[in-house]
C-alpha cells in the first residue's frame, strides 16, 4: 500500500500558501512516491474527515495563488464548536489520521496552529509544521512566508498616499496589521520612507507625535505620513492594560476578565482617535486609511514562492528521514528543523534596539516616545 503524508492550512490566509502545498506534493509524489491526502478547512477538516487526494494536476499552476486551495479556519481540536457547544475533538483528529495511515501531518499556520499541532504531536501524531503569518511573530525562523508580500502591499500603499498627502497638506495615518507586534508596520514604514512609526513594543505620546509633525510643517513639509500597526498603544493606554494584566480565565466571566475586556473595547479605533487628536493638536487635516486584508490576499512575492518552497520541499525531506514534532524554520539563509516546544507559547516581538528601529531614528523618525 502507498504511504500517505497529510497537509493542512489554518489560522488566517497569506500569499505562498498554495506554494508550499505545491512544493509538499511535488516533492512527496515525485522524489519519495508518497500519496498526498489534503484536510479542507484547517483542523475543522481533520476533525469531520473531510479531505481531497491532491494529484499533479491539482499543484499545476498554483505557485502564484494567493489563499489555499485546501481552505482555512481558526478551529482548534481542543476547542471546537460542534452543535453548538464547545468539545474536545482531539481523539477524533487522532482517529482520522490513524484511519488514512498517514506518516505524518504537515501543518500550515502561525503562532496558533504551532501550539494546536504540538498537542497532536503530543497525542503521538508525527506532526510537521511550517511557520506562515504576515505578522512575522512565529519564534525561531528569520521570516514567515506571506510577511513579504504583505510587507511590500503596505509599502506600495504607503508610497501612493504620499502623493496625497503632500498635495493637500494632510497627516495620513496609515493602519497596517499586527495586533501584538508590529514587524509589519516597522518595515513598511522604513520602506516608504514614514515620518512616525507606531509599533505595540513603544508606547507613544500623543504630543510627541505632534511635536515632530510640528517641527516638520516648521520646516516647510507641510504633510506627514504616520505608520501604525493596528496593536500600538498610548503609554496611557498601555499603563492601563498593563495594570489590569490579562488573567488565564479572562474569557470565563470573572471581574478580572471582565474590565480588561471592557478596556481592550474602549480602546479599539485607535487610529481614528489619533488622527483625531492630531488634528486638533496640529491645526493639520489629518486621515485615516486601514489597509486590513489586502495585505494578505493576491499574489505571493518571489521571495515567498520561494521560501515556501524550500520549507515545503524540506518537510518532506524530513518525513523521510522520520524526523517529527518539528516546524520547519528558515535561519541564515537555510531550511533547518526546530523542535515544537521551542516554538509553541511564544512570540517574536520587535527588539526596541533593533537595527530597523536604530537605523529610523538616525534617519529622524519618530517612535513617539521621545
Amino acid at each position: 500500500m502507498s504511504k500517505s503524508i497529510g497537509v493542512l492550512t489554518a489560522g488566517g490566509d497569506t500569499p505562498g500558501i498554495n506554494a508550499a502545498i505545491r512544493g509538499i506534493g511535488k516533492a512527496a509524489m515525485g522524489e519519495y512516491g508518497y500519496q498526498v491526502i489534503g484536510f479542507m478547512d484547517g483542523f475543522r477538516g481533520l476533525v469531520q474527515d473531510r479531505f481531497v487526494r491532491l494529484e499533479r494536476d491539482a499543484l499545476t499552476n498554483i505557485i502564484s495563488e494567493g489563499g489555499t486551495i485546501l481552505g482555512t479556519s481558526r478551529d482548534r481540536p481542543h476547542k471546537m464548536v460542534v452543535g453548538g457547544k464547545t468539545l474536545d475533538m482531539t481523539d477524533v483528529a487522532v482517529e482520522n489520521y490513524e484511519k488514512h495511515h498517514l506518516e505524518a501531518l504537515i501543518c500550515l499556520g502561525g503562532g496558533g496552529t504551532q501550539k494546536h499541532a504540538f498537542r497532536l504531536a503530543e497525542k503521538g501524531l508525527n506532526i510537521i509544521t511550517l511557520p506562515k503569518t504576515i505578522d512575522n511573530d512565529v519564534e525561531e525562523t528569520d521570516v514567515a512566508f506571506g510577511f513579504d508580500t504583505a510587507c511590500g502591499i503596505a509599502t506600495e500603499a504607503m508610497d501612493r498616499l504620499h502623493t496625497t498627502a503632500h498635495s493637500h497638506h494632510r497627516v495620513i495615518v496609515v493602519e497596517t496589521m499586527g495586533h501584538r507586534v508590529g514587524w509589519l508596520a516597522l518595515c513598511a514604514g522604513v520602506s516608504s520612507g514614514a515620518d512616525v512609526i507606531l509599533i505595540p513594543e513603544i508606547p507613544y505620546g500623543v504630543e510627541t507625535i505632534a511635536e515632530s509633525v510640528l517641527q516638520r510643517s516648521r520646516s516647510g513639509k507641510n504633510f506627514s505620513i504616520i505608520a501604525i500597526a493596528e496593536g500600538a498603544l498610548s503609554r496611557e493606554q498601555a499603563t492601563i492594560l498593563e495594570k489590569l494584566g490579562k488573567p488565564k480565565n479572562s474569557n470565563n466571566g470573572n471581574a478580572a476578565g471582565e474590565k480588561l475586556k471592557e478596556a481592550t473595547e474602549e480602546m479599539k479605533d485607535r487610529s481614528m482617535q489619533l488622527a483625531g487628536r492630531l488634528e486638533e493638536l496640529t491645526g493639520l487635516e489629518s486621515r485615516v486609511t486601514i489597509l486590513g486584508h489586502v495585505q494578505r490576499g493576491g499574489t505571493p512575492s518571489s521571495k515567498d514562492r520561494l521560501l515556501s518552497t524550500v520549507l515545503g520541499t524540506t518537510a518532506v525531506q524530513l518525513v523521510e528521514q522520520g524526523r517529527f514534532g518539528v516546524m520547519v524554520a528558515y535561519k541564515s539563509e537555510k531550511a533547518v528543523p526546530v523542535p515544537l516546544e521551542e516554538v509553541t507559547g511564544r512570540r517574536k516581538y520587535v527588539p526596541v534596539d533593533h537595527p530597523f528601529v536604530e537605523s529610523a531614528r538616525q534617519l529622524g523618525t519618530c517612535f513617539g516616545d521621545i
